[in-house]
């Protein structure tokens, strides 16, 4: 992908220079469903782990490098199997307790232990081996590869570095020490996590340690509705997700900056529950296993109505697991299904559906109605819904809404499996594949319609567990490329998961905050925030 150009604009700087302490102000939709660093499977947590976590390397969303955070250097051997790390001998925990190379290879061995039952565990899987991690004296690591692992650098950029001490404190946050910008200083559930500044962190400006802040502080509202109001009246201090609907009247407000980078990496996506021992009808889930049901609900989908209704077009119809957005892996043999209500008909006929006075039955006589969860306080999801369950009405089906506080419906999709559908988003934070491959493995945590599977179900997801792992470990850029582009076209034609719309990157800031860099993977406008600071007031 192209450097982004506007990255230069580095929005409100002043001319006067930064001003230490002070406090932001932002929004989160959910309270973290876990403070461990090594369970993150959700937004608002992967957030707080952003921000509080140390890593051996961090992904520079300016300049599209891995920089060195922790570790002050790495070097990988020239067959790809091995890199050391040196440690920064002032990198400490918020404790002041020093980060010791034992720290590193106790994150990396839980991490990797089957027990901890990390997300992201998979990726450190190669061909049934895992990566070791093993300390060189105190202040270097050794990474040990069973071969070479294409992208290595930008996984282990994603890993939080953890004391025992701090994990068995993860139930307590404010009393767990972590090794980057901020930690956890105080936290009511339901209303307010705080975040304050790590007194040891080990970056510097001006002879002192960042962050500029003192604090962030994260209002945690399930309804996002009154963020504009918020935003004008100086509450809150930025978005990094603005409602569509409310873009234009931010874009013309005054001590408010609104920014539309274009098309983000994150997608909008619809899903069956295909687990076989999911509580569901045996009817239903030979519906959801259909290829054909599954297409067919795809072509019924308006989705050039949902980027122009429910995002104000800024959004585009989404296409696969990679949007366009993404240049250097997205396929373009891969396009957003066209609006075919008649292709639907005929895909649902030739799988044995009938339709009968305007109702759809299956074999069986069954009326074909099911619901889809997505979560409350998402105007955008709920507007989403809406419209889809008009567009399966003309076909004949019955389409029941049910929006579910985050926390429950996470509980639904990845432990009860009490659910038909899920229409919900995915946050890409890396340009990669590796990045999801915790996604596409079926024995991933992550994949959507059947996790963690002990075997593939099925033929297709057996060719895409061998296709990801193989390019996963491929030195070759063109042959990685191929064997992801024919995992984009899998998906595409097998339809485990319908895109619906990838969203713009919209956000918005007051005008008091300074050294803003925007950019349109996660977190947006706080990838460097312990670079941020606030003016005294706000203008």
């Amino acid at each position: 992908m192209k450097k982004l150009l506007w990255l230069a604009l580095c929005a409100g700087l002043a001319a006067a220079g930064p001003r230490w302490g002070g406090e932001l102000r932002l929004a989160i939709s959910s309270d973290p469903k876990t403070f461990n660093p090594l369970l993150v499977t959700e937004q608002s947590a992967g957030l707080v782990r952003y921000l509080t976590g140390g890593t051996l390397l961090r992904w520079n969303h300016a300049t599209q490098t891995m920089d060195p955070e922790l570790a002050r250097t790495w070097r990988m051997t020239p067959d790809g199997r091995e890199i050391r790390f040196e440690l920064r001998d002032d990198a400490r925990f918020s404790d002041g307790s020093r980060v010791t190379a034992q720290d590193v290879v106790f994150t990396f061995r839980t991490l990797l232990d089957p027990k901890t039952n990390s997300p992201d565990r998979e990726a450190f899987l190669m061909a049934g081996k895992q990566v070791a991690m093993e300390a060189a004296g105190e202040r270097a690591v050794i990474l040990r590869l069973p071969q070479p692992m294409a992208g290595v650098e930008r996984l282990i950029g994603g890993i939080a570095i953890a004391s025992a001490q701090a994990l068995a404190r993860a139930g307590d946050p404010v009393h767990m020490p972590t090794a980057g910008a901020f930690h956890v200083t105080a936290y009511t559930p339901g209303a307010t996590l705080t975040l304050g500044r790590n007194p040891y962190y080990w970056k510097t400006a001006e002879g002192r340690r960042l962050p500029y802040l003192d604090s962030i502080r994260l209002e945690i509202r399930q309804d996002r509705s009154l963020e504009v109001s918020s935003l004008l009246s100086g509450e809150l201090d930025l978005s990094s997700a603005v409602d569509p609907k409310a873009f234009s009247r931010l874009s013309k407000a005054s001590g408010v900056t609104a920014i539309d980078a274009g098309p983000s990496l994150d997608t909008e996506q619809l899903w069956f529950n295909q687990n076989p021992a999911a509580p569901l009808p045996e009817y239903k889930k030979e519906w959801f296993r259909s290829r054909e049901f599954r297409q067919a609900i795809s072509a019924a989908i308006h989705r050039e109505d949902l980027a122009r209704l429910v995002f104000d077009s800024h959004a585009q119809p989404g296409a696969g697991i990679m949007p366009v957005s993404n240049r250097s892996w997205a396929d373009p043999a891969v396009h957003a299904p066209p609006f075919d209500p008649a292709a639907a008909q005929k895909l649902l006929s030739s799988a044995g559906f009938t339709l009968e006075k305007g109702v759809l039955l299956d074999r069986g006589r069954h009326t074909v109605e099911f619901s889809v969860i997505t979560n409350a306080g998402s105007n955008s999801r709920e507007r989403m819904a809406a419209l889809i369950q008009q567009d399966l009405q003309v076909i004949g089906i019955r389409l029941r809404v049910v929006t579910l506080d985050f926390p429950s419906l996470i509980e639904r999709v990845t432990r009860r499996f009490d659910y038909d559908a899920c229409l919900l988003g995915m946050v890409n934070d890396d340009l990669d594949p590796n990045s999801q491959i915790n996604v596409w493995l079926s024995s991933g945590p992550n994949h959507p319609w059947y996790p963690e599977q002990k075997s593939p179900a099925t033929g297709w997801e057996a060719e895409i567990d061998h296709l990801m792992l193989r390019q996963s470990r491929e030195p070759r850029a063109a042959l990685r490329k191929k064997d992801f582009d024919r995992v984009q076209e899998i998906v595409a034609e097998q339809a485990p998961v319908i895109f619906l719309v990838v969203k713009n990157s919209l956000s918005a800031y007051g005008n008091r905050v300074a050294n803003l860099v925007p950019s349109p993977f996660f977190p947006y406008l706080l990838w460097n925030a312990d670079q941020i600071w606030v003016r005294a007031e706000r203008p």
